[in-house]
């Protein structure tokens, strides 16, 4: 084998490491690009950019263990970046909206954000928040999720902020929720399930706003689904 040929094998796995961390890295650009889509109201541009982020998310954990590159780069820590870009996109940006889209009380609008940031900051630092059973250990900081239900719904913003207020305690409660990509008993199930879910989203955000309602309420049946299942294994 020559030197050339050996030298290739060698770097290739780093290229594939930096391609994957590369990949997760763009989480920020698209949370980003959903700060000023929202800042300047506009809204559906915003839910594009907080999917894409989370479709990146749903997909780099997998193709860093399809390409084994922990360990590849001792001086860079995936996980590390993850948990930023994660904190970016499922929690500020979410805060966000909350704000601009007035979806909580003129009132308690600064209460309502501060719990969500807040609670997720403490929940993000704690060393179980992911489990060794691939769970996650309290409301797993899904605001990205609450927010998109939360301006469909064009609920009173009292009944936001209480929505708000129980997530909130619930990052507390150590109730353990699925990790659909990495759970084993009924993971196909589960997946088949979240693309129907995202699917008819994706339908409501296009059709925004002149959306079907119905297809919002049979969203939700996907919700029922993931929390009682989690209890469910929970208990099991």
């Amino acid at each position: 084998m020559s030197r050339m040929n050996l030298n290739l094998q060698v770097e290739r796995p780093l290229v594939l490491a930096w391609g994957v961390h590369l990949f997760t890295a763009t989480g920020a650009l698209w949370g980003l690009l959903a700060i000023m889509a929202t800042v300047q109201h506009q809204w559906q541009a915003a839910f594009f950019w907080l999917g894409l982020a989370a479709l990146v998310d749903s997909l780099d954990g997998t193709l860093a263990r399809r390409f084994k590159v922990k360990g590849l780069l001792p001086g860079f820590d995936g996980a590390l970046l993850d948990n930023i870009i994660d904190y970016q996109t499922y929690v500020i940006v979410p805060a966000i909206f909350l704000y601009e889209a007035n979806l909580l009380p003129a009132s308690a609008t600064i209460a309502g954000i501060a719990m969500v940031v807040l609670a997720s900051a403490f929940q993000f630092c704690q060393a179980d928040a992911k489990t060794d059973d691939h769970t996650f250990k309290g409301f797993p900081s899904y605001w990205n999720v609450v927010v998109f239900y939360l301006f469909m719904f064009n609920a009173n913003p009292w009944v936001n902020f209480w929505v708000i207020t129980t997530l909130t305690i619930l990052v507390f409660v150590p109730i353990r929720y699925l990790y659909p990509s990495r759970m084993v008993r009924f993971q196909k199930m589960t997946i088949s399930l979240t693309f129907v879910w995202a699917i008819l989203c994706l339908i409501v955000w296009l059709q925004y706003p002149a959306f079907q309602p119905w297809m919002l309420w049979v969203s939700l049946l996907y919700i029922v689904y993931y929390i009682g299942l989690s209890l469910y294994m929970m208990v099991r």
